[in-house]
């Protein structure tokens, strides 16, 4: 039986950008239809194509340099592969965090910015098409690439946290057909609140795997070369660089099994959990968490202005 575990943070993460994306699309359709240019809508389906398919060529990429990176020295390959683990995790939750802020804070404007460019670009006259079709892509491939980071920063774990993506992009299309074209009536306030939760409490677990992919990393490399060791602490025995050992649950709730394994996978659970580690974690939910909290007073989501997404409760209501 396939472990579909990996597969559950990729598809919490791809189903809210993915959402997210399905707004821009349904705004500009809405504003296409209301500004009698339909003949448009195929230009906004390009872009939706295109960056998606950018966004697997990026990923393609990534893996390619881990492929070659990791295989380039066989004597350093074993700390090549979690060093690369931790470095693209940095990378994902930088970007997460900052897109998970500046779009909670710029929902409110949201519509009126879509609204502001495609009115523009209409008025180009000629060029109407291409510029709608930019719009798309680059929304598309902004979400697309979040999803890509977060994925390589897992690559050891395999393809099964590209079916998580697939899966959240299919149910973000099935999201965004319910809204614009079926009318159903979808609480967007909540659903944003509470995949903004669960994407802090992911992007909060990947600190701390990716604090324990690096002192893997110097742990094997010390062990290659004793005498240019990084490590504070044993690494044979201990951790190298994260300090004192808080718990030790192996023993009764290992993080490779069931349900240890849903916790490491979601939330970044280890059985063997150290102070570097937990300060990290105390000092991301005070940091990044109390920012996210803070921009959640003004949330204001819009969607489009067209009949078919009027139905869209969308302040909350």
């Amino acid at each position: 039986m396939i472990d579909l575990t990996p597969a559950l943070p990729t598809f919490v993460i791809t189903l809210r950008e993915g959402v997210e994306a399905a707004l821009v699309v349904g705004i500009v359709l809405a504003y296409l239809k209301k500004a009698e240019q339909p003949y448009l809508n195929r230009w906004v389906w390009n872009g939706v194509v295109s960056g998606l398919v950018a966004s697997g060529l990026v990923g393609l990429v990534f893996a390619t340099i881990f492929q070659v990176v990791g295989s380039a020295n066989q004597t350093y390959a074993p700390v090549m592969k979690p060093l690369l683990e931790g470095v693209f995790s940095v990378v994902a939750i930088a970007l997460l965090s900052w897109m998970l802020i500046w779009m909670t804070q710029q929902s409110r404007l949201l519509k009126t910015q879509i609204e502001g460019a495609v009115s523009s670009t209409l008025q180009s006259g000629s060029g109407a098409g291409w510029g709608v079709f930019t719009l798309i892509f680059f929304a598309v491939l902004r979400e697309g690439f979040e999803t890509v980071i977060f994925i390589a920063a897992k690559f050891q774990q395999g393809a099964t946290p590209i079916l998580g993506a697939i899966a959240g992009i299919i149910v973000a299309i099935g999201i965004g057909v319910l809204l614009f074209q079926l009318g159903i009536k979808i609480n967007l306030r909540v659903f944003f609140q509470v995949m903004g939760i669960f994407l802090l409490l992911i992007v909060a677990g990947l600190v701390v795997s990716t604090l324990a992919h690096i002192d893997l990393a110097l742990s094997r490399f010390a062990l290659i070369h004793p005498t240019t060791s990084l490590c504070v602490g044993s690494p044979a025995h201990s951790s190298c660089i994260l300090g004192t050992l808080l718990w030790d649950t192996r023993s009764w709730l290992p993080e490779k099994q069931f349900p240890g394994i849903i916790l490491h996978t979601l939330f970044g659970y280890e059985d063997q959990f150290y102070l570097i580690e937990a300060i990290a974690y105390g000092l991301f939910w005070l940091v990044i968490g109390r920012m996210y909290l803070r921009s959640l007073n003004g949330w204001q989501p819009h969607a489009a202005p067209a009949t078919q997404a009027s139905t869209v409760p969308l302040q909350g209501d």
